[in-house]
């Protein structure tokens, strides 16, 4: 088991930077692939980006390549998703996702468990 907490979300107006912190707690952090997923208002849920195990690899939807960044600090337990220029469709809940696979990608029924989100709101 694996506890997951998000946060650093808010309100930002559009072009400007927001970055995400998930904390795990549980069994050893190390041991779970981490994705990142959103979803917005009357819209189904959606892959971000996704990080291996031992962080050496990542996978992003296509728009957020570029201006999405996922990092991951073992040794704190803790994964990140830094946004840049960010744009009044990023506006969703965020979610980040803890998957036993080595990588688990944009498959959201890989991922075993999920923290409660944090809400994005981008302004123009």
């Amino acid at each position: 088991q694996v506890q997951l907490v998000e946060s650093g979300g808010g309100l930002v107006q559009a072009g400007g930077s927001l970055r995400l912190a998930c904390a795990a707690s549980g069994r050893a952090f190390s041991s779970y692939a981490m994705g990142w997923f959103r979803q917005a208002p009357g819209r189904e849920r959606e892959f971000v980006g996704a990080i291996s195990r031992s962080g050496g690899a990542t996978y992003y939807q296509d728009s957020m390549k570029g201006r999405f960044t996922i990092s991951r600090d073992n040794a704190k337990n803790t994964v990140h998703l830094q946004m840049n220029s960010l744009k009044l469709e990023d506006t969703a809940d965020y979610y980040c996702a803890a998957s036993p696979l080595w990588f688990a990608g944009a498959d959201d029924t890989q991922y075993d468990f999920w923290g409660q989100g944090t809400p994005v709101t981008v302004s123009s």
